[in-house]
């Protein structure tokens, strides 16, 4: 038989779609007048009458912004810790968990038990800050790779790992396959889901810190991009300056509609911190529903 829904079935998807079509926009506007401001005419946008459709649009934000001597050298140095510090991430994260499912290890239980305390309980900042200048990772590159794993992203692909049938594990054992081999040729492709997860939280967390570089680094050249915009944020009136004193080439004279306020500063620098991400983020988004849930609930 065909279910035919009925009044109350139709209201109650019409509610459905009226709620999450309302929850999308309230997520997806603040980004998108951001966007708008960025390209509109400057001084509409500091007057704060743009607010749902651009006005006297121009690059020339993005044009100056992208001028600034730091940015590029930031850029490389997020770009390296996000691809070196998720990789390695990934990498030790699998491993362990892949060790805390195999009940040969010794005291495994009371092993997982430790790791489950560190997250809630830390030295705090001063002890940590401490140890780090004590191991020689104060202005160096290495203190924003160095805390490799995360517990959390540990008990999700520990979830998972255990979710594999151990006879697959079995088989390859009779054939004379170690830990590692089965870690690497069989573990880690039948856990792709997963990683591709934690590897979201991991690239997003890298990208977006700034707190260990406003802690551990003095030199210039390891200025990460999000540390760049914090500093830029608290100095846009002075930045704002400096960009409209720049000279044209040809000795034209400036448009007042590109002609860049502390306001435009701040909007445009956070667009270009946050489209690298927004870029990325959809070639992982088809792995990262499955193994969140995969990872999350077995049975």
């Amino acid at each position: 038989m065909k279910y035919k829904p009925g009044p109350a079935d139709i209201i109650f998807d019409i509610l459905i779609y009226v709620f999450f079509i309302s929850f999308t926009i309230m997520c997806v506007f603040p980004l998108y007048y951001i966007f708008i401001n960025t390209i509109s005419d400057n001084e509409l946008v500091a007057q704060g009458k743009i607010l749902f459709l651009p006005d006297g649009i121009h690059l020339a934000n993005y044009i100056k912004v992208m001028r600034l001597n730091a940015l590029p050298q930031a850029f490389l140095v997020s770009v390296s810790r996000t691809v070196i510090g998720t990789f390695l991430s990934v990498i030790c994260t699998t491993f362990v968990a892949y060790i805390l499912t195999k009940k040969a290890l010794w005291h495994r239980k009371l092993i997982y038990r430790f790791f489950i305390v560190t997250m809630y309980f830390n030295a705090g900042l001063i002890p940590v800050y401490l140890t780090m200048r004590s191991l020689g990772l104060y202005n160096n590159f290495f203190v924003y790779i160095i805390g490799v794993i995360s517990v959390f992203n540990v008990i999700l692909v520990k979830t998972y790992i255990e979710s594999i049938p151990e006879s697959i594990e079995e088989s390859a054992a009779i054939d004379g396959a170690g830990y590692l081999l089965i870690f690497i040729r069989l573990i880690m492709p039948l856990s792709l889901p997963i990683l591709a997860t934690i590897a979201v939280f991991n690239a997003v967390g890298h990208w977006n810190s700034f707190m260990d570089t406003l802690l551990y680094i003095r030199n210039e050249k390891l200025y990460t991009l999000q540390f760049l915009l914090w500093q830029y944020l608290n100095e846009s009136n002075q930045l704002a300056s400096t960009l409209r004193q720049t000279v044209v080439v040809g000795g034209s004279t400036f448009n007042p509609a590109t002609v860049m306020t502390p306001t435009s500063v701040r909007m445009t620098i956070t667009m270009v911190v946050t489209l690298p991400v927004l870029f990325v983020y959809p070639f992982f988004q088809k792995y990262f529903l499955k193994g969140i849930m995969i990872g999350a609930i077995k049975g």
